[in-house]
């Protein structure tokens, strides 16, 4: 046997070892492992909070010193009083006196009540609110996979690869 004819057979030796070995792994690692078929990438929305203010003008009503209204009642009820004496004589006049100083009184009460409503001041006040902004952030992978010839689909934490490991028919899907 000559030289190069000894090399021949060592590398052609090898190539069929090396080959069977590959075809070897390839069964053992199908046989071990759950073949990917697809991982498709999964997102969650994420809302984060933040506070948005801003200055406005708020009108508050001034608070009045007459809170019953008494000074527009009585002076409205004089003045009506000597309106309603001015009409009529005898008994009409002490009657529209009385209805005078009654119309009078509540005319007050409701003139003043006005008045004390219109009287307002303005102040700046801050006013926020809570908005939220909003994005997208990776949430795992949708994995769909065969085994023994079955399809099923698994959510993993990772794209797993080509493979996903088998120990006793089950999946590995733990990351330790």
């Amino acid at each position: 046997m000559n030289r190069s004819m000894l090399v021949g057979a060592v590398i052609g030796a090898a190539a069929v070892t090396a080959g069977g070995a590959i075809a070897g792994y390839s069964a053992w690692e199908r046989s071990h492992n759950a073949e990917v078929l697809s991982a498709e990438p999964l997102t969650k929305l994420v809302k984060t909070p933040r506070q948005e203010c801003r200055d406005v003008t708020v009108t508050h009503q001034q608070e009045p010193r007459d809170k019953k209204r008494v000074t527009g009642t009585v002076v409205g009820a004089v003045v009506g009083g000597v309106l309603g004496n001015q009409v009529g004589g005898g008994t009409g006049k002490t009657i529209a006196t009385v209805a005078g100083a009654a119309a009078g009184g509540y005319a007050g009460n409701r003139v003043q009540q006005r008045v004390q409503e219109g009287n307002t001041y303005e102040t700046t006040e801050q006013q926020c609110k809570t908005v939220y902004e909003s994005h997208r952030e990776p949430d795992g992978f949708k994995v769909t996979y065969q085994l023994d010839g079955a399809t099923g689909t698994v959510r993993m934490a990772r794209d797993p690869g080509k493979f996903i490991p088998v120990k006793d028919g089950k999946l590995v899907l733990d990351e330790a």
